[in-house]
């Protein structure tokens, strides 16, 4: 079944970058990797979160033209919570789990309380009937040790923004339970789309994590 998910999802995962990038060219390149400095990317980072403020969970005002859609998922995964936590919510570790993402830049880290504090942008590139569409997703997240969760809130073109809550519960056994909350917003003609190719992603991802933590790849 996993290794189905996978090869189904990689035209599809592409479409959508497709359509990504002919949305909005200036922020999706459509040539194999990318010259732009690390301070180049960080820039990006911050036109998106001063222009569409992503963070900002209010829902969609009726006539915006836009519409959300949430989704929950949830995987068992066969190793202690802290020790998942920890290995899970590393986006580093999500590098060759995820088939496209080739790079994690993160451009501030920060302590509030107990909390950790993330802004960065996650870069993948997706070959597409011989090109490579190059996207970019900035995002910020927060990690809360003290609960066993993470939030993160991200950006994307075609101007998608996503809400995410992630979830870590003890089982039997010295398992863990991942459940992962995720609400995505974009301008209703794409919503569905949108909403389920992103939950597809993230269970392609949360299968190849489960099997990358419990063969002790990671």
């Amino acid at each position: 079944m996993r290794k189905t998910l996978r090869a189904t999802a990689a035209p599809v995962f592409a479409a959508a970058f497709v359509l990504a990038a002919l949305s909005a060219p200036a922020n999706a390149d459509t040539t194999p990797g990318t010259t732009e400095s690390d301070a180049d990317i960080a820039a990006e980072w911050q036109t998106a979160w001063d222009t569409y403020h992503f963070t900002d969970t209010t829902p969609p005002a009726p006539d915006s033209g836009r519409s959300r859609v949430t989704n929950s998922i949830s995987v068992d995964i066969d190793s202690p919570m802290p020790l998942t936590f920890y290995k899970y919510s590393d986006f580093n570790n999500h590098l060759g789990k995820n088939p496209f993402l080739k790079r994690v830049v993160t451009h501030e880290e920060w302590r509030q309380g107990p909390a950790t504090y993330r802004n960065l942008t996650a870069i993948e590139e997706i070959p597409y009937e011989g090109t490579i569409v190059v996207s970019k997703t900035h995002a910020q997240q927060r990690l809360h040790p003290d609960g066993f969760y993470y939030e993160t809130d991200s950006w994307s073109q075609p101007n998608v923004v996503t809400h995410q809550k992630i979830d870590f519960s003890p089982l039997p056994g010295g398992k863990t339970r991942v459940t992962e909350n995720l609400t995505f917003e974009a301008d209703s003609s794409l919503i569905d789309f949108v909403a389920a190719n992103g939950t597809a992603s993230h269970q392609q991802l949360q299968e190849a994590l489960k099997d990358a933590i419990e063969s002790g790849e990671l």
